[in-house]
Parts: structure tokens; sequence; C-alpha cells
């Protein structure tokens, strides 16, 4: 598929948009004036940012942010946004990618399940009890232990499995491979 790569301003990383989309914001009154596409850069959280300072008559400053994917979601997108469903999140995890098939509204919850694991095991839900491994699963406000294993990796698995079953496509799933 066709697509376009910005490079950010603070690191050696690029935004990828669709042409349409790329196009949409390089000929938008405001976005050009300002110079979105050639002013973004990487946020803490990983995502693609613009922000400028910008002072006012009355001699006090305004800070103007706008996050890359959310603006992508909500000019392109807005018909799947829900009162549920109301966050901007990757399909394939990397903030940067701003192409429409990788941008997705999703709960608060769905994007919760998608945060990288602190477990000291590696995996999410996955935690180690003297010399074996416990897996547990969050449903509903509620834990469900889902049995000891001998290896971490047993354990993600039955996590996994749980996982799908409970979320489907929007659960978290350890990688394996």
């Amino acid at each position: 598929m066709e697509y376009k790569r910005i490079k950010l301003k603070n690191a050696d990383d690029y935004v990828f948009l669709d042409p349409s989309v790329f196009e949409h914001l390089e000929e938008h009154e405001h976005y050009g004036r300002i110079g979105l596409l050639d002013n973004l850069r990487r946020h803490s959280s990983g995502c693609a940012v613009f922000q400028k300072t910008h002072k006012q008559e009355n001699g006090n400053y305004k800070i103007e942010t706008i996050y890359l994917h959310k603006l992508v979601a909500e000019t392109f997108l807005s018909e799947h946004k829900s009162a549920e469903m109301n966050l901007v999140g990757a399909l394939n995890g990397n903030k940067l990618d701003c192409r429409l098939s990788n941008l997705v509204y999703r709960s608060r919850a769905w994007a919760s399940r998608q945060r990288k694991t602190t477990s000291k095991s590696g995996y999410m839900g996955v935690y180690k009890e003297n010399k074996r491994f416990r897996a547990v699963i969050s449903h509903e406000g509620k834990s469900i232990h889902l049995g000891m294993f001998d290896t971490p990796e047993e354990a993600a698995k039955a996590y996994n499995e749980k996982s799908w079953e409970l979320y489907g496509h929007m659960g978290k799933q350890n990688d394996l491979s």
C-alpha cells in the first residue's frame, strides 16, 4: 500500500499517512498556516504531536497541542467513535503509523489491556510463585485464576487463550514467538 512518510523533528523516526490524509492536512488552511506536517515531534508517549505557543492579544500565551493520530481519526473515522469506544489506538502498536487502516477507536478497558506488561516474568498475567508460574486474567473487575504452570510460556499461553475467549480481537495477547 502506498503511504507518505514524514520525518519527525526531534527523532530519527517517521510518521506514516495515507496520501489522501497527507493532502488534506497539507491543504487545510489552519494546518498549512501553522506548518503542522513540518513541525511534528515524537511525544514522550510515543505518538506524533504538534505544539506551538501563541501570544494572545491580551498578552497571555496559549499552547496549541495537536496529537496527529487523534486529529486523523476525528477527521476521517468519526463515524466509528461512540461513548464507549472513544480512545484512538494503533492496531499494530506503532503510534506513529497514522494510516487509516491502522487507527481504531477503542474503549478505555481495551486500551488498558493493550499496555505493555510490567510483570517480572515478561508476560501479561503471569507471575512467579516459588518455582512455578501463576496465570491470572481480569474480567468485569474480578481476577480469574487460570492455573499454575511449570514455565512462564505455558502460563502465558493459558492467559492468551482465556483473553481470546473473553475479549476476542480486543484482548491482550502475549508474544510467544
